[in-house]
């Protein structure tokens, strides 16, 4: 079975060496140097939303533009192993700290078409994520510990490895806690350019929210 063929009968397919590790890592670099990100400064980009059992930093492309390169450029990667047209929707970086978990959730409509792509681990440990195989016709939004009684697989990224998922309609998330000191991964989202969340591209929703509150 092919990426493309797995990712339509599971919801997720694994995308190995998606990105070189080293140029992760100077992309990671760089965005510290050019934000200023101390261990002081960070905490204007703490997040603990109701996914998170601990405070994350997020920095959202809005906020560091050199972000969407990765995702523009991926976007003929990701629509081939996709089999359809894509346009990208918005993208963000988010480090973990040790222990944490991310909860089972679908996501906004933004998220028809996600990758999680792994930056770098603390300490090299993989820290697996997972998706529920059977999807949900309308998405729920509730959070959960787990994926109860419905099927799902795993995939543990080295850094360089990206997972392919369905957000919207396929539960997703860690249900391991963080092994490594800290991990820094990129998420990176499309829509389907023909389909129901075409009007979600360029994000163009947030971004027009965005400029109303100026």
């Amino acid at each position: 079975m092919n990426e493309t063929d797995e990712y339509r009968a599971n919801g997720y397919a694994a995308l190995p060496g998606l990105f070189p590790p080293a140029v992760l890592n100077a992309f990671y670099d760089r965005m510290r140097q050019d934000l200023g990100l101390t261990n002081a400064s960070m905490r204007r980009f703490t997040a603990r939303g109701p996914l998170l059992t601990k405070d994350a930093i997020e920095i959202y492309a809005l906020q560091y533009p050199p972000m969407l390169t990765f995702l523009w450029g991926l976007t003929p990667r990701i629509a081939q192993a996709t089999g359809c047209a894509l346009l990208p929707t918005y993208a963000y970086f988010r480090l973990y700290q040790r222990g944490d978990v991310c909860r089972i959730h679908t996501d906004r409509p933004a998220c028809e078409h996600s990758v999680s792509l792994t930056i770098a681990y603390g300490d090299e440990t993989p820290w697996p994520l997972s998706v529920a195989t059977v999807a949900d016709p309308v998405p729920q939004p509730v959070v959960r510990a787990d994926f109860g009684e419905t099927a799902f697989g795993s995939v543990a990224m080295q850094p360089g490895d990206g997972v392919l998922y369905q957000g919207v309609h396929h539960r997703h998330g860690r249900l391991e806690p963080n092994p490594n000191a800290w991990s820094a991964h990129l998420f990176l989202h499309w829509v389907d350019a023909n389909g129901r969340y075409k009007d979600q591209a360029f994000d163009r929703p947030t971004i027009e929210r965005v400029n109303a509150g100026r």
